[in-house]
Order: C-alpha cells, then sequence, then structure tokens
C-alpha cells in the first residue's frame, strides 16, 4: 500500500490523522445521542443539541479556510484548532446542564469541524498529480472508526455511558499530536484573480452542492437516532457496534478500489448509483429494523453512500476550487453537505421521530436522495475529460 505513494508523501503521518479524527467521529456519531439520552434529555432536545455539531460547520470551516487560503500556512491553522478543540471539549466534563452542555458543544466543534476541510486540502496538496489515490490515505480514518465503534460498544456492555466523553477526550489528543507531525504543504501562488463567486455560481458547482446537501440532510437521521433507534428495538450496544463497523467496513473495501472506479465510470454515473442505493438503505431501515440481515444488507451500502459520495465528492471540489481557492472550496463543501445538510436533517429528526416515528422519519431520508438523484439527472452532465484522468 506505501509503495503506491510517492516517496516525499508522509503517508502513515497524514493517515494517523485521519485514524484519530474519525475515531472521534466513531464516538460522537454513534454514542453521542446515547449518552444525551442516558442524561436525560429529550427526543427534541436531543435533535437540537446534535444539530449543533454541523450547524458549527456553516460558519467555521468558511472563517478557518479563509485564514488559511491567505496565509498559506494551513497545518499551522490545523494544530491551533485542534488544541482549541481539545481544550473546548474537556468543558464537557465540567457540567451536564442543558446550557453549559449546548456551550461546550458549540465551543468545541466550532474548532473540531474546522480541522478537516483543511486537512482535506492539505492531503491533496501533498498527493499532487496522484489525488485519485486521495481513498488510500482516507481509508485509515475508516479504520479509526471501526476500532473505536466496536470497543465501545464492548465498554457500554461492562460500564456506563459516562465513559463516552472521555473516549471522545483521547481522540481529541490523538488529533492534536498528529497535527504537530504532518508538514507543511504551501499551495501553488493563485494566478487567478477571480473571486470565488465566480466558481460557486457556475450551474454545475450550484447544482453539485444542493445534492451534497440532500444527501447529507438524508443522513441526519441515521447520525442522529439510528443507534437508540436499534437500542430501542432490542439490540445490545456489542450488536449495534458490529452494525455501525460493518458499514464502515464496507466503504474500507471501496476506499481501496476509488481510484480505478473513478477513472472507469466517472462522476455522474456513480452519483446516480450512489444515490438511489441510499435511497433503498433507508428504507430497509425504517421498515426492517427487526430483521437483523437486512440491517446488514442496508449497512453494507454505506460503501456508496458515503464511500464512494465522499470520495467524488472530495475530487470534484478539488478540481472546480484550485489555486488559493482550494482551502474555502473544501470549507463550502462540508459547510453545505455535513454542516447544514445534517444539522438539517438532525433537526428535522428531532420533530419527526416523536411525532410520527422512526418509519416516517427514514422515508423522509429515503425521498431527500431520490430528490437528489433527479438534480444530477438533469444538471450535472457528464464530462468529456474527468479532473482525476488528467493524472
Amino acid at each position: 500500500m506505501v509503495n503506491q505513494q510517492a516517496p516525499a508523501i508522509p503517508y502513515w503521518r497524514l493517515s494517523g490523522f485521519y485514524l484519530f479524527y474519525f475515531a472521534s467521529l466513531g464516538v460522537l456519531v454513534p454514542y453521542w445521542s446515547l449518552y444525551l439520552k442516558h442524561l436525560g434529555y429529550s427526543s427534541l432536545v436531543i435533535g437540537s443539541l446534535v444539530a449543533i455539531l454541523p450547524m458549527t460547520k456553516l460558519v467555521a470551516p468558511y472563517i478557518w479556510g479563509w485564514l488559511a487560503d491567505h496565509t498559506r500556512r494551513s497545518m499551522l491553522i490545523i494544530r491551533i484548532a485542534s488544541v482549541l478543540a481539545l481544550l473546548s471539549f474537556s468543558l464537557v466534563l465540567v457540567n451536564s446542564e442543558l446550557w453549559w452542555l449546548a456551550l461546550s458543544m458549540l465551543l468545541f466543534s466550532f474548532f473540531w469541524n474546522a480541522t478537516l476541510p483543511q486537512f482535506e486540502a492539505m492531503t491533496l496538496n501533498h498527493l499532487g498529480e496522484h489525488s485519485h489515490r486521495y481513498s488510500m490515505i482516507r481509508l485509515w480514518g475508516s479504520l479509526g472508526f471501526i476500532l473505536v465503534v466496536v470497543i465501545l460498544g464492548d465498554l457500554l456492555d461492562r460500564y456506563s455511558t459516562d465513559v463516552i466523553p472521555y473516549v471522545v477526550l483521547l481522540t481529541f489528543l490523538g488529533i492534536a499530536v498528529f497535527s504537530f507531525v504532518v508538514p507543511e504543504k504551501l499551495t501553488a501562488p493563485h494566478t487567478e484573480h477571480a473571486h470565488i463567486w465566480h466558481v460557486i455560481k457556475r450551474p454545475k458547482v450550484i447544482a453539485f452542492l444542493v445534492v451534497c446537501f440532500l444527501m447529507l440532510c438524508s443522513h441526519g437521521p441515521y447520525y442522529t437516532f439510528y443507534t437508540i433507534y436499534l437500542e430501542e428495538a432490542g439490540y445490545d450496544s456489542h450488536m449495534i457496534g458490529i452494525l455501525w463497523a460493518t458499514g464502515v467496513l464496507a466503504e474500507i473495501i471501496i476506499f481501496l478500489i476509488m481510484h480505478r472506479l473513478l477513472p472507469a465510470h466517472g462522476a455522474r454515473k456513480l452519483l446516480l448509483i450512489t444515490l438511489l442505493l441510499t435511497s433503498l438503505r433507508w428504507l430497509l431501515i425504517g421498515f426492517f429494523v427487526n430483521d437483523l440481515g437486512i440491517l446488514f444488507l442496508a449497512q453494507l451500502i454505506h460503501a456508496f453512500s458515503f464511500g464512494v459520495f465522499h470520495a467524488v465528492g472530495i475530487s470534484l471540489v478539488h478540481d472546480f476550487f484550485t489555486g488559493s481557492h482550494q482551502g474555502r472550496g473544501q470549507a463550502l463543501y462540508s459547510s453545505v453537505s455535513y454542516g447544514a445538510g445534517v444539522a438539517t436533517g438532525s433537526f428535522i429528526s428531532g420533530i419527526v421521530w416523536d411525532q410520527w416515528g422512526a418509519a416516517s422519519l427514514f422515508m423522509f431520508a429515503s425521498v431527500c436522495t431520490l430528490v437528489a438523484s433527479v438534480i444530477v439527472w438533469r444538471f450535472i452532465g457528464s464530462q468529456k475529460q474527468e479532473p482525476w484522468q488528467s493524472a
């Protein structure tokens, strides 16, 4: 695996950052809502608190992206944000009252959400003309997610949910440590003087951003209530962890072959297949929660729902936003999808869960991806030359 990378690429240092960053997601995504539930909060409050994490992505990545693009010191920005995220999250351990918890989550997510988009741009700068091999590094993030989600699932069968914030703290410490060992890789000076808005207003870019919003909006119910849904259906913490890990294992497998899939099939075809399969996935989860075999099948579709979608998205953003627009381009992608999309889906989930139940909630998710597939079919045409085919 290492031999496929150019000697100058700090493969293991880049991979280590991804491992710990997505290990933190392996705690926050499956288990944070469960932690909030056991603190005694209602579904509406849980949905609102969980929405804070993606809500900060509406502004934080773009602010930090602007700083990174203008200073051309992305790793310095990442290091500062990583340390501040670590310090801010420790406030969660001080008090569990609603106002304090909301303030703590707002602070740590503002810094935590700033790091990944800049690190994505930094990784692609290190890869250079080998950007289509991004997934070979990114898969270590998926491994980190799997390790934590399975280990924590076993820990919760033995201990109380009080261990959850401490595990998050350890992963944040790992993020901070690796941020100091990854070398800076300066972007080439920007030779184009056009404002970034001239890139954003292109019809294909607008359509792509709307698709990203809808896709991640559909993930809001999954991120917020999937663990609670499984727990209420009678599954123990160990099996819940296995189901989450199955999805991410499928994601890793697809990452291993994405550098071949992208040149062979192109972005448009892969996006259409991914959106249609994701729509099916939400229906399977919503209506067959008591059938473990179907739940495993639904989790295998995560290979497309996240793996293919994210790899295609990162590649397209890297192509659309060039030169000194790279940091803000990745930040915009993060803000629109994992920010506005997930926040909207999470907030709606808190309302729908109590009013109409899980089946209706996952039907809503399925409709989001169906609409997104229509947008891809109508507005995102095929390209004669995909960005990764020039490498």
